[in-house]
């Protein structure tokens, strides 16, 4: 299966190392051109444009920050869309927009292009190892028909409905990440305080009702200080943004969202959007004893 993919980041250049290593015959293009370096040493061509690198592939993948951002590498100026071929399928991997996600699909439905919304979750550790979780929205034959792909970089994959309703569930995943966080930065700093060798602590409450990816994952480089991205403040804060839009007019408050949103906000505005999102339990009275470490 001929596949492009553009936009490679942490989670795109984890997930064209298992497309390769799985047999995908790859092209990639990244804004950042010497990204492409080790993939294509790995066997990967390079692409000048998005739609240079997009011809003749059967499934072109999009993994980029933000829904400008998918707008622009897909119907801008030699974007994807100027390259695709009618019957291709195009998988949007970013999170972005649900509604801004069901206008590009009708877009893309003009020039014969099928679209699926696939947001992952996992991290830079599930993007090496192959093992995301993939929420999937579009019709069930263009799903059908791109599931060999997904299953080249995902572990657990999902259809969730129609156009959109990956990127509805991936909103609420968010929400859940990011309250997991927070708390587990509560829960850690608390242990502290009250004398309790942290890495038992950890190795308890993973394995019991608290246990969670999140938890197995972030918990362990909390205790290092490790507060390296494999996904960003800045990325998460966008999310929440992303959520608290599509929440307005709606019936709940949603009174956690709003309060964890303020708290990336927060990060962000005081210079530390770099940091890995699990930073975020810096806010919620977790510090070594040797001071926070950037």
């Amino acid at each position: 299966m001929k596949v492009a993919y553009l936009g490679l980041g942490v989670i795109g250049r984890g997930m064209c190392g298992n497309l390769l290593a799985r047999g995908a015959e790859l092209t990639v293009w990244n804004r950042t051109a010497s990204r492409a370096e080790e993939l294509v040493k790995a066997g990967a061509r390079q692409g000048s444009t998005p739609a240079e690198a997009v011809r003749g592939a059967d499934v072109v993948c999009v993994c980029v920050s933000d829904t400008p951002d998918v707008e622009a590498v897909v119907f801008g100026e030699g974007g994807a869309l100027e390259g695709m071929e009618a019957g291709a399928v195009l998988i949007d991997f970013s999170t972005i927009s649900a509604a801004a996600t069901e206008e590009f699909s009708r877009r893309a439905a003009k020039k014969g292009i099928d679209w699926v919304d696939a947001p992952v979750s996992g991290g830079d550790v599930g993007a090496r190892q192959g093992t995301l979780t993939i929420m999937a929205g579009g019709d069930p034959d263009v799903y059908q028909r791109v599931l060999p792909v997904l299953q080249m970089v995902g572990k657990n994959i999902h259809h969730m409905g129609g156009v959109g309703s990956g990127q509805r569930t991936k909103m609420a995943n968010q929400v859940a990440v990011a309250g997991t966080i927070a708390s587990m930065g509560e829960a850690l700093a608390f242990a502290r305080e009250q004398g309790m060798d942290l890495d038992k602590v950890l190795e308890v409450i993973s394995s019991g009702a608290a246990g969670s990816w999140s938890l197995s994952n972030y918990g362990p480089r909390l205790l290092r200080g490790d507060y390296n991205p494999g996904f960003s403040i800045d990325l998460m804060l966008k999310d929440l943004r992303i959520v608290l839009d599509a929440m307005e007019g709606l019936e709940s408050e949603y009174t956690v969202t709003r309060y964890l949103a303020d708290i990336y906000k927060r990060m962000a505005d005081e210079g530390r959007g770099h940091l890995g999102n699990h930073a975020a339990a810096l806010e919620m009275g977790w510090k070594l004893d040797s001071g926070e470490k950037d």
